[in-house]
């Protein structure tokens, strides 16, 4: 029997050639398989199969795919997008505004996302609403608004109008804040002067209402007292005042620390002499 040794170059050659083909082989399983992480989703074109899988949006984990077709990965956790820009007041002032957005691709109609918007969809999407929906907001109001008493109102207008937008485009719209405001120097001196000279004109206005209304207190508490007065005066006759005085002198008569002597004068009342 004609067995080849171990070293022969036929051995070789062989094993070189399966050497090749374990990495041939295992080249071909990495160009197959794709690892989403956690916080992303992906879309998966087929190059010989219809282009993007329309109906599909791929979850985390360890996926195969042919090695002629592709898979593009989205993050879809909530991101911010942050916007500084100028915008004008209603009456055509500048004011400065700090804006963010959160937001994050819709996961279900993340392959339409891809097929119209592509990866820059913050650039091409969401930046352009947020600027949009931010200056038409702004522009309905006057600075005082803006800077005193319509923040709140003001941010929650930016959201519905940008989420509005966001809707149509795929992209869901958490919350809007708006993280600052600026206005120029002199503006705001004028402004903040204007809110102290109303606070106190309002201060006024209150010290004044109360003076009035203790004035309209102290009114009727001497009206109520005039009238009880005059129907106090009206039912006192002569009569009751004498059956009146005629109580009291025989009270005092039954006291045991005095001796009366009980007369009578001009007008028929007693009189009441002591032993003093």
């Amino acid at each position: 029997m004609n067995i080849n040794p171990p070293s022969s170059p036929k051995n070789v050659l062989r094993w070189i050639g399966l050497a090749f083909a374990g990495i041939f082989l295992l080249v071909v399983i990495l160009s197959m398989s794709i690892t989403i992480s956690g916080g992303e989703a992906g879309v998966l074109f087929r190059t010989f199969g219809g282009g993007i899988d329309l109906e599909t949006t791929y979850g985390e984990g360890f996926h195969i795919i042919a090695p002629w077709n592709e898979m593009v990965v989205y993050e879809v956790r909530q991101q911010e997008a942050k916007e500084t820009m100028a915008v004008l007041s209603s009456n055509g002032l500048e004011i400065s505004i700090d804006v963010s957005g959160w937001f994050q691709p819709m996961y279900s109609k993340l392959p339409k996302l891809h097929q119209e918007k592509g990866t820059e969809y913050l650039d091409r999407v969401v930046r352009p609403a947020v600027r949009s929906a931010t200056r038409s907001v702004i522009g309905r109001y006057t600075p005082e608004e803006i800077y005193s008493s319509k923040r709140d109102v003001i941010q929650n207008e930016i959201y519905l109008e940008t989420k509005k937008i966001l809707d149509k485009q795929f992209v869901q719209l958490n919350e809007v804040l708006v993280r600052d405001i600026t206005l120029p120097e002199t503006l705001k001196a004028a402004i903040e002067n204007k809110l102290k000279q109303e606070q106190e004109s309002l201060e006024y206005e209150f010290k004044l209402s109360k003076a009035q209304k203790e004035a309209e207190r102290q009114l009727i508490d001497a009206e109520g007292k005039a009238r009880a007065n005059r129907i106090l005066s009206a039912s006192l006759t002569d009569m009751i005042l004498r059956e009146k005085g005629i109580s009291a002198t025989l009270e005092l008569a039954r006291s045991p620390n005095a001796k009366v002597v009980v007369v009578g004068n001009k007008d028929g009342m007693p009189l009441i002499l002591g032993n003093q």
